[in-house]
C-alpha cells in the first residue's frame, strides 16, 4: 500500500512510499480502508517539526505518517471484537484515540494520530474498535472527514461545560469567533444550529493576521448593547487574547484553540497565554478536541439538523504536498480534503 510520511523537516519533504500492509489484527480491532482525509492546521505543523508544545510529545520522534481525521470503510474486524463494526460500515476516527469520555488527561495525549501515533494519511489502517465513530448516513465521505478535530472542537468551545444531550442554545447567547478555518466555520454553523448570535472576525494577509483587531472589543460591546460574547473561539493568540478579555460577557467562556498570530509574546518572547492554556488544558478553557461520546453527540446533532460542512477545495492523493501548503497559507474557508481512494 502506499502511505505519505514525514521526518518532521518541512512541507516540501513529505514523502509518498510503499509500505506493507497492515498484518493480523489483534482482539478489538478493525481495519479500515481510508477513503477521504481532512487537514488540520495542526498537522501542517507536525510536518514542519513545529508541534512541541504538549509534553507527551517524544522529541526524538522523527518518522511520522501525519495526519489523524478520516472517512474510512471497514474492511475487516477481528474475530472477538464486539459487534458493533461489521464489513463495509463507514466510519470516521476519533483524535486522541485512548480519550474516550469525560475531561481529558495528560495520558490521553499520548494517543493523538498523527502524532505521537502513526497517522491516517495512508491507504488503510488498523484502529481499536473503541477509537471509531459511525458516520451519519446523509454525509459524503469529504464531509463526514472534516467531524473528527474541526466539528467536536467546535462544539466543544460552546458545550464543554454542558452535559451531554444539553446544549447551549437561544438568541440571547452571543458566539464570537475567529477566522475562516475549519473550527471557525463549523463554530459558526453549529452556533446557527443552535439559534445562537454570531459575529464573525476574518482574516487578511499577511497570513493569519486577524482584522480590525484594534476595534475588536469596542466594536463586540457595541453589537450586545455592553454584555459581551457568551462564547470566543479565541484562534489568534497573541494578537487577539487582550482583544477578547475586553469584550467576554461576565462569566463568558473564552475557548482557547489556536494561535494564528504566533505562541510567543511579542513584547517578552515568553510563550503565549493560549499555547500555556492548550499545554495544560486550563481556563481559560485550552480546548484539545472532545472524548468519543462527545464526537457521537456532535454526529447526532449533525445529522438531526441536516448540517453540511463546509469544503473548501479537495486534492487528489498525490497531491498532498500541495494541499498542506494550501493550509499552511491560510487561504481556505472551511476544510480542505485530500482524496485517499
Amino acid at each position: 500500500m502506499k502511505q505519505w510520511i514525514s521526518n518532521q523537516n518541512g512541507l516540501d519533504k513529505l514523502q509518498l512510499v510503499d509500505s506493507a500492509e497492515p498484518g493480523d489484527l489483534k482482539d478489538g480491532e478493525v481495519l479500515v480502508k481510508v477513503n477521504r482525509v481532512s487537514l488540520n492546521y495542526r498537522d501542517t505543523e507536525v510536518v514542519m517539526g513545529l508541534y512541541g508544545h504538549h509534553k507527551t510529545i517524544d522529541e526524538g520522534q522523527n518518522s511520522i505518517v501525519p495526519c489523524s481525521d478520516i472517512c474510512g470503510t471497514v474492511v475487516k474486524v477481528a474475530p472477538g471484537t464486539s459487534n458493533k463494526w461489521r464489513e463495509g460500515d463507514r466510519v470516521m476516527a476519533t483524535f486522541n484515540q485512548g480519550h474516550v469520555t469525560g475531561q481529558v488527561v495528560e495520558e490521553h495525549m499520548g494517543t493523538g494520530l498523527g502524532l505521537p501515533l502513526q497517522g491516517c494519511l495512508t491507504e488503510y489502517r488498523i484502529f481499536p474498535s473503541y477509537g471509531l465513530v459511525k458516520v451519519p448516513d446523509y454525509l459524503t465521505a469529504d464531509e463526514a472527514a472534516t467531524l473528527p478535530i474541526a466539528s467536536t472542537t467546535a462544539w466543544m468551545s460552546i458545550n464543554s461545560f454542558q452535559p451531554i444531550g444539553q446544549p447551549q442554545s437561544g438568541r440571547d447567547k452571543v458566539v464570537l469567533l475567529q477566522g475562516t478555518g475549519g473550527v471557525a466555520i463549523a463554530g459558526l454553523q453549529i452556533a446557527h444550529a443552535l439559534g445562537m448570535t454570531t459575529g464573525e472576525e476574518t482574516r487578511s494577509r499577511p497570513r493569519h493576521q486577524l482584522q480590525n483587531a484594534p476595534r475588536l472589543g469596542q466594536k463586540v460591546m457595541e453589537i450586545t448593547n455592553g454584555k459581551g460574547a457568551n462564547v470566543i473561539f479565541e484562534c489568534g493568540g497573541v494578537e487577539t487574547l487582550k482583544k477578547s478579555f475586553s469584550c467576554v460577557a461576565f462569566g463568558g467562556l473564552i475557548s482557547c484553540i489556536g494561535y494564528l498570530s504566533g505562541k510567543e509574546d511579542k513584547d517578552g518572547g515568553s510563550m503565549g497565554i493560549n499555547v500555556l492554556a492548550l499545554s495544560r488544558n486550563v481556563t481559560l478553557k485550552g480546548i484539545l478536541n472532545g472524548p468519543r461520546d462527545r464526537f457521537e453527540e456532535v454526529a447526532r446533532f449533525y445529522a438531526e439538523k441536516q448540517i453540511h460542512p463546509v469544503i473548501d477545495r479537495e486534492f487528489e492523493f498525490g497531491e498532498a504536498k500541495e494541499a498542506f501548503k494550501y493550509v499552511f497559507s491560510g487561504s481556505h474557508f472551511g476544510k480542505v480534503i485530500i482524496k485517499v481512494a
